[in-house]
């Protein structure tokens, strides 16, 4: 147990977090890149923003990251010069005329327990403008021993998933329009597998 605190609080800090994502942020995003034409976005809502990871792919748009974490949002509004909050997501509210065309949420879920994750994906349907998607991007569990498996099961994040449990969580509050199973690696090894989602709010 001390360990797993000690790995988290190293974790928490900005600088140890953007260093271990860098080698692998753009390959995470690449499948809302295949799906999404990311330059007509109007409104974006980056779910669990940590440090700004994603934010410079949205300079175009009205954009807002929310982050429970003070360090990660102090860094981000440091780093980048846009609108970052401190909030619990759930607990963010939009007027009716500016709801989100394009919520994205990297690499969150998996740090959340499924009633918080059934939560959260329920009001994120209530911020989605009628013509807009939620995206996640998020850390799969494999099911056969596996060097991904090992790393998945290391992750801070204690609740990777089964793919067939993402689509049961996703799909039960959003309507699907893309699953993709994919995977992040180096050198031909995959370091983990991970799901992309793309959905609608269900009306």
């Amino acid at each position: 147990m001390a360990l797993v605190t000690l790995r988290d609080r190293v974790m928490e800090r900005q600088l140890v977090y953007r260093l271990w994502q860098a080698p692998f942020a753009e390959q995470k995003l690449a499948p809302l890149f295949a799906h999404t034409d990311v330059s007509v976005a109007r409104r974006v809502l980056d779910v669990g923003c940590g440090p700004g990871t994603n934010t410079g792919h949205f300079a175009h748009a009205d954009y807002l990251g929310v982050d429970i974490n003070p360090e990660y949002i102090a860094h981000a509004r440091r780093r980048h010069g846009r609108e970052f909050i401190v909030a619990d997501v759930t607990r963010f509210e939009a007027p009716a005329d500016g709801r989100f065309d394009l919520i994205v949420a990297n690499s969150f879920f998996h740090h959340i327990a499924t009633p918080g994750v059934r939560q959260i994906l329920s009001h994120l349907a209530t911020l989605t403008s009628d013509d807009g998607f939620v995206h996640v991007l998020d850390l799969v569990l494999p099911s056969a021993p596996s060097v991904s498996r090992m790393l998945a099961r290391a992750d801070r994040g204690d609740h990777p998933r089964p793919l067939e449990q993402w689509h049961e969580l996703f799909t039960e509050y959003l309507e699907p329009v893309v699953f993709e199973p994919y995977s992040l690696g180096t050198a031909g090894v995959t370091l983990w597998n991970m799901v992309y989602f793309k959905g609608r709010a269900r009306r």
